[in-house]
């Protein structure tokens, strides 16, 4: 039997990571200039790790960090499901701004260690 501890120790190992990559990618994009609008955008259809404005364009930036390639890229974890997921989050945020008819895009960085890699339109 699985000690609950020790399930509750890695659930709370993965969040601290996936806090320490979002943040790390928040300080990529504004370095790059852009604009963040909103970090950890949650609704009923699903959540978008950071929205951003890069020039006249909303930019929804999925942050995935891994330690190694033993899974895969950190890309790789972005599916067809979630990518879908992804999209009626931002078209709700969207609507809710107003702003439905303005340019959007779907970037997603990926986090390998230390090194950032940001994929500009990933899908």
């Amino acid at each position: 039997m699985e000690n609950p501890y020790t399930k509750d120790l890695s659930k709370m190992r993965n969040k601290i990571e996936g806090d320490i990559g979002e943040t790390s990618a928040v300080n990529f994009l504004e370095r790059k200039g852009y604009k963040i609008l909103q970090t950890n955008y949650k609704t009923k259809f699903g959540e978008i790790d950071i929205i951003a404005k890069d020039k006249d364009c909303f930019v929804f930036v999925e942050v995935k960090k891994r330690s190694t390639l033993a899974f895969g890229r950190p890309i790789e974890a972005v599916d067809f499901k979630k990518q879908q997921k992804i999209r009626k989050t931002a078209e709700f945020w969207l609507m809710l701004k107003h702003k439905s008819q303005s340019d959007c895009r779907f970037d997603v960085i990926e986090i390998l260690a230390d090194e950032i890699n940001h994929e500009i339109n990933a899908f």
